[in-house]
């Protein structure tokens, strides 16, 4: 199946737009939260002594502001925000992307130099790899294993490395770099919506039927919230990667990405602590 040439442009046009708007956004909150939280904890250690509530003066845009971080809110009554749309607009734009550039026609997911996989197959292998990422991802954190991040992320490492050797023997190299990027995506949009979401709202139903929230709760969606800080590095670098032949060229794609994911959580690492 294909479309026709204008409408596939215009298509193309509008979900890359969205995309990467609200790709700014989702990754622009995630790390100015993640910022917050830093500077918050040392505050908290400081104000410990005195017993005040931590907070943290910013200055921007011809304005002064306070933040102050609660474990629970004092106040349910209050308007409280909730950063979420960003998550679901990027991957769904993102997922239309995916579908409008190499799912309709298939001549960008496939290199018959590479493999004679049929468009169908490899629209199947693509789709798989996005659902299974997220159910071997998520079984792994609910596991023991997840509660070791050192050993969690050479594991993950490693799987990573053999998904990207695979792909890179059965799509295209753009589509392999393309289909890890949009499962890392899709790991951190269900992140947000299946597993941090769901832990806030059970702590406030608990506040507003008397008891006290669990505190597990908190912990695990402050986990999957600082992972999805380190995938996100990786992530911009492969979804633009669809514009650098040069990076998914000569049949070790693979390798590429074996070195590239790596240095993207190094980097992310760094930009959690500036």
């Amino acid at each position: 199946m294909s479309l026709n040439p204008t409408l596939s442009e215009w298509l193309n046009f509008v979900a890359r737009w969205v995309h990467v708007f609200a790709g700014i956004m989702w990754v622009g909150t995630t790390y100015y939260f993640t910022w917050l939280d830093a500077r918050l904890s040392e505050e908290e250690k400081a104000a410990r002594a005195t017993g005040t509530p931590a907070q943290i003066w910013m200055v921007h845009s011809g304005g002064f502001y306070v933040v102050e971080k609660r474990k629970v809110p004092d106040e349910l009554s209050r308007k409280l925000h909730w950063f979420r749309w960003e998550a679901a607009t990027t991957w769904l734009s993102g997922f239309a992307l995916l579908i409008v550039v190499y799912y309709l026609g298939g001549g960008a997911l496939v290199d018959r130099d590479v493999s004679q996989i049929s468009i169908g197959a490899a629209i199947g292998v693509g789709i798989a790899v996005l659902i299974f990422g997220w159910l071997v991802y998520d079984l792994l954190m609910i596991s023991p294993l997840g509660r070791n991040e050192k050993l969690f992320a050479l594991i993950a490492y490693l799987l990573i490395v053999g998904l990207g050797y695979g792909l890179a023997h059965v799509l295209s190299g753009r589509a392999a770099y393309i289909h890890v990027g949009a499962m890392f995506g899709t790991i951190m949009a269900a992140n947000v919506w299946m597993r941090i979401l769901p832990a806030q709202r059970k702590m406030i139903e608990a506040i507003k039927s008397g008891n006290k929230p669990d505190e597990k709760l908190s912990a695990q969606a402050k986990l999957r919230s600082k992972q999805n800080t380190f995938m996100a590095v990786p992530v911009v670098f492969l979804m633009i990667s669809n514009h650098f032949g040069g990076n998914t060229t000569g049949g070790f794609d693979w390798i590429h990405l074996a070195v590239l994911i790596p240095l993207g959580w190094l980097a992310a690492k760094f930009i959690r602590r500036a």
